[in-house]
């Protein structure tokens, strides 16, 4: 359906072993979507075939109804994709590295200068936007990355584990600026091990156990799949991820 931000329909993906197994997942615009799961259960694996830097064996990904396979430049036109490890350019500064991705994305000089300034300030980056990123911190390297992933309005952001290394005011500032990007209409969609994170952000959250969706729904309707109505999420999550690691 192309009134999904995001829908995989029986995705397929081995190694030497299934990683991920007739993945079916659909993803509403506008929605801040935590993907979580053991180690090892295929989330990174499934973001990288969303993105395109990982093919598929089998199954059909479309991001706003543009599958993937067939026209991958246009999905890839409005994706943002943020890694765990992010690579920015350490010789640039953030305005310079800024500057660099809006050119690549080619936004016009005035309007990539507008939002690399609404960005920075945001970011809480603008009073080094001229000090090269070398010297930074690794979580000021991370905001600049996200702005970096941001520079082009993105309808669909994905970032795996967003929060690694960042201190609490860092975390809180790429918090806010996630939840703000999803409530201007736009999708994003996280994975990470901090599931007080998802439990607090997430509008809805999906569990990959086993190389499938194993759960999927809002923390409510989770809990409720567990049988625990007041349980937090980590404990909704070990006891929903309990067969698969049983079964492994």
């Amino acid at each position: 359906m192309t009134d999904d931000a995001l829908r995989l329909t029986g995705v397929c993906k081995a190694f030497d072993k299934p990683v991920i197994t007739d993945l079916d997942l659909a993803i509403a615009p506008g929605q801040l979507y935590a993907l979580l799961g053991p180690n090892g259960a295929g989330k990174t694996t499934t973001l990288r075939m969303v993105v395109g830097l990982t093919p598929p064996d089998r199954g059909r990904i479309a991001i706003y109804g543009i599958d993937i396979a067939r026209d991958a430049n246009a999905a890839k036109a409005i994706t943002a994709w943020l890694p765990d490890e992010p690579m920015i350019y350490d010789k640039l500064s953030p305005a310079e590295y800024l500057a660099f991705v809006a050119g690549l994305w080619r936004i016009p000089p005035g309007e990539a200068a507008a939002e690399a300034e609404r960005l920075l300030r945001w970011l809480e980056l603008w009073d080094v936007r001229d000090a090269r990123c070398e010297g930074f911190s690794r979580g000021m390297k991370q905001k600049v990355a996200l702005a970096g992933a941001l520079i082009h309005k993105p309808r669909l952001l994905i970032l795996d584990e967003p929060l690694t290394g960042l201190d609490a005011a860092m975390a809180r500032s790429v918090k806010d600026v996630l939840r703000a990007h999803a409530d201007a209409g736009h999708t994003v969609i996280v994975t990470t091990h901090i599931l007080e994170v998802a439990e607090r952000l997430a509008d809805r959250i999906g569990i990959i156990a086993g190389g499938k969706l194993h759960a999927e729904g809002t923390l409510a309707e989770l809990r409720a799949l567990a049988g625990e109505d007041e349980a937090t999420l980590e404990d909704t999550f070990i006891r929903l991820t309990q067969p698969a690691r049983e079964a492994a």
